[in-house]
């Protein structure tokens, strides 16, 4: 019976574990009762893919594999492609016990352009350090095919193994080849031709693609539909080779490690990606507490992380600190990894786009851990300390906070977020289109618009009053609002979050209150003022974005005000059109693709001006 009620427990915390995990792609790691990796799997979404362990009947492999779990990690990556290829990583590196169908040590293709007088382009798996150039790996095979059978007609290069011939070959002859072989192309001409090649697998496709469009337009115009839609395949194969700039594999063979941060108060979690022989070979990560600033905790850090057993590598790539002198704390970090070591790796903050999407992508899994530490302990420190610097009866468990939008007095807004226990409850966000305040600036007449508004109503429903209210600015919006409350007869605290200097105003104060930065009271009152003015702020854009493109859109040939105003409903801002395929546009606002077409092009017209 005992181990019945405990084989429930650890079902119920995976299940919750699962229904907390993040939403974005990437790998999950199940682990048994030894902590040993017994399962890598990828998602598309890991949250759905791992609820769906939980529920609904099971076959005897995957029950077989529930019955071992006693926990498991995620790895966030940008793409599903990138977790198909870490997950092809880790379990070449672990062996998992349950991953029996990628045992068979499966790669995924590359395109190798080889290191001779007269280069021969082919894909492959294998990759060999004779200087060859190699561009992937790619997860899509047919989409390498594609790209495979254009650059052949595009760039007819050598296809033979022996460059000595008596005569051209068959590939001469039906244009495939350029002969080289034979002296029908010297080795600068074709050298031009491996760099049009070379641009063409890094990425630099737009010019090509344009001129395939054109192409299949013509030939859709011509009624050659087999052909249009064969360009069509090419252009979408190219689209989709170009965009695999893979975070996990790279053919780089410098090791490499990624390290990157999260903090709330004092709480911190830091990741660190390790790439070795191109590829990504685990990530660490690690929980600290810590009142130290950020150059400081990272110092303590790295002199904890790397000893004798896990050597640093050739080069570490760092978070960007933007205080302090970063020269000086690298330079001390050098002579200790000199001392210890006895050589100095290369401490690098990003510029490059593909070490910055590395970092980028282990600072998202830091930011990930530390949304579970502190949903695992909840806001209640920060929200008691809240409670004593502002001398609370109780603690603020409910915070409502307001801000106000508007530009010259056009689109005045205001914005209502509430907080539960520390957490944005979404639920009950209101907006406020302002009455008393149109055609004229005036803050605080704004704010006790607002003020009036809500709680009056709530006075009337004989609805709950929050435990705090928070507005976005000084003494003077803090005293407006509590004016307001006075008249209503309503008892509720009041402050307000300047955000120059971070201050805290009590109505009739004649100093603001100021905390730490590392403060966790703060922190919750940060994120409370940033969400009422992000809320205000994107809503008054969107009303202002209707009333300034309107004219923009009627210029096109057959649009009118309410075909605009139909357009500008479905789309809501004029990047949402700009960005949206003329065939869309045309099916949502039931208009010609000729008119979505030109529709799109002021559009981006527009935003580009």
């Amino acid at each position: 019976m005992d181990n019945q009620i405990n084989s429930e427990n650890i079902s119920e915390n995976l299940k919750a574990a699962a229904l907390d995990a993040p939403s974005e792609p990437g790998v999950y790691i199940m682990k048994d009762c030894d902590g040993q990796i017994i399962y890598v799997g990828k998602a598309k979404s890991l949250k759905n893919r791992l609820k769906s362990y939980f529920s609904g009947e099971k076959d005897i492999k995957t029950a077989t594999l529930l019955r071992h779990i006693r926990s498991f990690e995620t790895i966030i990556v940008p793409t599903e492609y990138e977790a198909l290829l870490l997950e092809n990583t880790l379990i070449k590196q672990h062996s998992p016990k349950y991953n029996i169908s990628l045992k068979d040590g499966k790669t995924y293709p590359v395109i190798r352009i080889t290191h001779e007088d007269f280069p021969r382009i082919f894909r492959t798996r294998r990759i060999i350090q004779d200087k060859s150039l190699y561009f992937g790996p790619f997860a899509d095979v047919q989409s390498v095919n594609t790209m495979m059978e254009l650059i052949d007609k595009l760039f007819p290069l050598r296809k033979c193994k022996r460059i000595k011939k008596n005569g051209p070959c068959m590939y001469y002859h039906i244009g495939r080849c350029m002969a080289p072989c034979c002296g029908k192309i010297n080795i600068d001409d074709y050298a031009l031709h491996v760099q049009r090649v070379i641009k063409v697998l890094s990425g630099e496709t737009e010019s090509l693609i344009i001129d395939l469009t054109a192409k299949m337009h013509s030939a859709a115009r011509d009624l050659q539909f087999e052909s249009a839609a064969g360009i069509r395949n090419t252009i979408k194969a190219i689209e989709t080779l170009a965009g695999e700039d893979s975070s996990v594999e790279d053919l780089n063979p410098t090791d490499r490690d990624y390290i990157a941060w999260a903090v709330s108060g004092v709480l911190a979690s830091v990741t660190v990606f390790s790439m070795r022989g191109g590829k990504m070979t685990g990530r660490d990560l690690f929980r600290a507490r810590s009142a130290a600033d950020e150059w400081e905790s990272l110092e303590i850090f790295i002199t904890s992380y790397y000893d004798s057993g896990r050597l640093p590598p050739l080069k570490i790539y760092l978070q960007e600190i933007s205080s302090g002198d970063s020269k000086e704390h690298f330079e001390l970090l050098l002579g200790w990894f000199k001392k210890k070591f006895g050589y100095e790796p290369e401490l690098l903050t990003v510029s490059e786009k593909h070490h910055a999407a590395i970092l980028a992508m282990a600072r998202q899994n830091a930011h990930e851990d530390l949304r579970k530490r502190l949903k695992e302990r909840g806001a209640g420190p920060a929200l008691d300390e809240l409670a004593r610097l502002l001398n609370l009866e109780t603690r603020p468990e409910r915070i409502e906070g307001f801000d106000i939008a508007q530009l010259d007095g056009k689109h005045p807004v205001a914005s209502l977020i509430s907080f539960k226990n520390g957490i944005p409850d979404r639920k009950n966000y209101r907006y406020f289109k302002l009455r008393t305040v149109i055609g004229i600036v005036d803050d605080f007449a704004a704010m006790r618009e607002v003020v009036s508004r809500r709680y009056s109503r709530l006075l009337r429903e004989g609805k709950e009053f929050p435990d705090l209210i928070l507005v976005d600015g000084g003494i003077g919006q803090v005293n407006a609002a509590k004016g307001v409350l006075d008249n209503l007869g309503v008892d509720c605290e009041v402050i307000g979050l300047a955000k120059r200097e971070e201050e805290i105003w009590l109505p009739s104060a004649k100093e603001p209150l100021v905390l730490p930065r590392q403060s966790e009271a703060l922190k919750v009152l940060q994120h409370v003022r940033d969400e009422s003015h992000r809320f205000a702020t994107g809503f008054n854009q969107r009303l202002r974005s209707k009333d300034l493109f309107f004219p923009i859109l009627e210029s096109v040939e057959g649009i009118g005000a309410k075909r605009a105003a139909v357009i500008m409903k479905a789309y809501e801002s004029i990047a949402n059109i700009a960005a949206a395929e003329p065939l869309e546009i045309a099916e949502r606002c039931c208009i010609s693709e000729d008119s979505a077409r030109a529709v799109r092009a002021v559009a981006k017209l527009a935003i580009e001006q």
